[in-house]
């Protein structure tokens, strides 16, 4: 299994990085590569998932933080995870942070930007 996320190198710009499978057999950096895309993804911008993302326009538009939506997520992808939890960070501009741990054990914790 892989998938591919973004990420900011030292200069500022993006580049894309392709997540595999752990040699172990553990797929939890995948799924969390991909729930930080999902949240960085606008709903409905995906013709193959159309229900994964938050209305960050709307957002944005409305001022009104999309809380469902990302409790939508977070239920989404918390089969893949012993504990999941993606709240909401106490800034201007939307931020999340993700606090997990995997199947095999490990904690994870993370700040995901828009």
């Amino acid at each position: 299994m892989r998938t591919y996320g973004r990420i900011t190198n030292n200069d500022g710009s993006l580049s894309w990085v392709e997540v595999q499978t752990a040699a172990n057999g553990d797929n939890s950096q995948i799924y969390l590569t991909t729930l930080i895309q999902c949240l960085k993804l606008v709903l409905g911008e995906s013709p193959f998932y159309a229900n994964y993302g938050i209305p960050a326009i709307q957002s944005v538009l409305t001022q009104i933080f999309p809380d469902f939506y990302v409790t939508q997520t977070q239920s989404q992808f918390a089969p893949y995870f012993a504990s999941l939890l993606v709240y909401k960070q106490a800034s201007a501009t939307p931020t999340y942070n993700i606090a997990c741990t995997t199947l095999l054990g490990a904690q994870i914790a993370l700040k995901v930007p828009q």
